[in-house]
Formats: C-alpha cells, sequence, structure tokens
C-alpha cells in the first residue's frame, strides 16, 4: 500500500530542491558549499530567481498532476495542450528542446519524434525534472505500467528513447520508495525492463561506485542527471544532506536536484524537509491564469494524486 505522507515527501521535496538549486543553475562545483560552508542552505534566490522562486521544472510537474487528476488519468493530448500554453505565455526558464517541440505547430502525437528526426539529439533532462507527480499517480499500478507511463509521457517532448527509460527508471524507484522499501535496492530489477539498447548505459550510471565526475556529458543530459541524483540519495544519509550534495556538483543544478528531491523525498517523508525551505516556496504558473502554488498547494495535489492511485 502507498505511504501518502512518502507521496506529499516526493512532490514537496522536487519542488524544494528545484527552487534551492535555481539560483546556482550553470555554476562550477562546489559553490553551493562556497555559499554555505556549514552545509544549511537556504532558498537564497539569484540568477532571476526570486527566493523560493520554482522553474520550470515544477511548473511542469504541476501541470501533468492537474491534467492527471482532472481528466481521469492520462489524456496525453491535454497535458501537451496544457504544456503548450504554459510554453506559449514566455516561462522565465523553458528548455530549448521542450519550447521547440511545444511551439513548433506540430501535433501531440507528433511533434518530439519529428524534432528528433530532424536534430538527432533529445536525451535531455527535461523529462526527468517533471515526474514527481506522475510518478506519485501510477506508483499504485505496479511497475510496468508505472514504467509505461513515463515512457508515453517523457515521449511527449523528448524523442529519444533514453529519455523515456530514465523517466521511467525514476518512475518506477519512486514506486518502490512508496511503499515503503529501498528504492536504491531496486535499481537491478527496474534495470531488467529497460529497453535492452538502451540498458548498459544506464546500468553504468547507476551503478553503485559510479561517480558524477565520471559524466561523459554535461549533467543537463538524461544520464548523468538520473546517475548523479541516484548518486546523491545513496552517499549522504538525509534529506538535506542529498539536496546540497545534488545542487554542489554545479551544472544543471535546479533539475539534478529537483530529481534528488523526487527521490530523498519519498524515502525521506516530509517531515525531514525543512520548514526554511517550504515557508517561501511558490511556484508560479504562466498561461495558465497566472496562478501561484504554494507548499500547502503542493501537499494537497500529492495527496490527491497518490489517493486517485
Amino acid at each position: 500500500m502507498l505511504d501518502l505522507d512518502r507521496a506529499v515527501g516526493a512532490v514537496l521535496g522536487s519542488a524544494v530542491g528545484d527552487a534551492l538549486g535555481a539560483p546556482f543553475e550553470f555554476g562550477p562545483p562546489g559553490v553551493f558549499r562556497e555559499r554555505f560552508p556549514d552545509g544549511v542552505g537556504e532558498l537564497c534566490g539569484g540568477g532571476g530567481w526570486d527566493p523560493g522562486e520554482a522553474t520550470d521544472d515544477t511548473q511542469m510537474a504541476v501541470l501533468l498532476g492537474e491534467s492527471l487528476l482532472e481528466r481521469g488519468g492520462l489524456d496525453l493530448p491535454d497535458v501537451f495542450d496544457r504544456f503548450r500554453r504554459w510554453a506559449a505565455a514566455d516561462p522565465k526558464d523553458i528548455g530549448l528542446q521542450t519550447e521547440q517541440v511545444l511551439l513548433g505547430g506540430d501535433a501531440w502525437d507528433v511533434a518530439a519524434a519529428l524534432h528528433f528526426q530532424v536534430n538527432g539529439r533529445a536525451a535531455g533532462n527535461g523529462s526527468l525534472m517533471r515526474a514527481s507527480t506522475s510518478a506519485v499517480y501510477f506508483a499504485a499500478r505496479g511497475r510496468r505500467e508505472t514504467m509505461d507511463a513515463a515512457r508515453r509521457i517523457a515521449a511527449l517532448t523528448h524523442g529519444d528513447g533514453a529519455a523515456w527509460e530514465g523517466t521511467a527508471i525514476l518512475h518506477e524507484l519512486v514506486r518502490v520508495a512508496l511503499l515503503g522499501e529501498d528504492p536504491l535496492a531496486a535499481v537491478s530489477a527496474a534495470l531488467a525492463e529497460v529497453a535492452p539498447a538502451h540498458r548498459e548505459r544506464w546500468a553504468t550510471v547507476l551503478a553503485p561506485g559510479w561517480h558524477p565526475d565520471e559524466a561523459t556529458e554535461f549533467n543537463g543530459a538524461v544520464w548523468p542527471c538520473l546517475g548523479s541524483a541516484v548518486w546523491a540519495l545513496r552517499t549522504t544519509g538525509s534529506f538535506e544532506e542529498a539536496l546540497a550534495a545534488a545542487v554542489d556538483l554545479g551544472g544543471d543544478t535546479d533539475t539534478v536536484a529537483a530529481v534528488t528531491g523526487t527521490l530523498a523525498g519519498a524515502v525521506y517523508g516530509p517531515g525531514a524537509i525543512p520548514t526554511r525551505w517550504t515557508s517561501p516556496l511558490h511556484v508560479p504558473l504562466p498561461g495558465h491564469a497566472d496562478r501561484v502554488l504554494r507548499a500547502g498547494d503542493l501537499r494537497d495535489l500529492a495527496g490527491a494524486l497518490a489517493s486517485a492511485a
């Protein structure tokens, strides 16, 4: 049976990680520890972000979660339409690939595939960053169904199967955590469900001995992003330590920390998330009546998603 508390932890933890990492995006490693040498970080703002302001990572996760609830399941055209309205409203941040797919004028069921055909590159981490809400919603349906749903959602904006498989793995690890089990112990079982063409590369970055320094791509790519999040969870002992380790890697800090927060929140629960991080948290939703969600709204959303499952 799913743990509703852990479900809240996954959604809230992802948003907190997003807002914590946003001011450090594209910076070098070590900047977070330099700013907060005692390891007690704050949602400090900077780089165009207000303190506690969540980015496109959480905005897309909210839109996805609300679609699942309002449509009573996975309605891919509806999800794509919500994403497109948001993208057209000029959000502060949006991934280049995601923007091109959403605003290119192509239909929901071909847009990502056509983009991939033209560009040949579509393995960014943009489908990982928004996965907290869908991971919670599908968790009660078992490994195969939750991983399949993850692939279909990822394919809305990412034409590369590597992104589909990475998002599927994240969904499965969250599912295991929501059952109160150890997601790190479930990596091998998740990998067994990965498409054979992608399995070896995912096994490499999720191996116990892997370190983010070994990444062969910038952590805006799907492989080192999820690999770094799993590494942060594996090598720390608390929610705060995991997120600090993730942000301190530098690079695509908001998304690496959002994915780390999804996993760590599901493992440690919302009680491990400090109020100094949840109090200033806010999530603007461009293109959707200029709504702004707070931590309480995210708690309610997570609870509804888990209950609907």
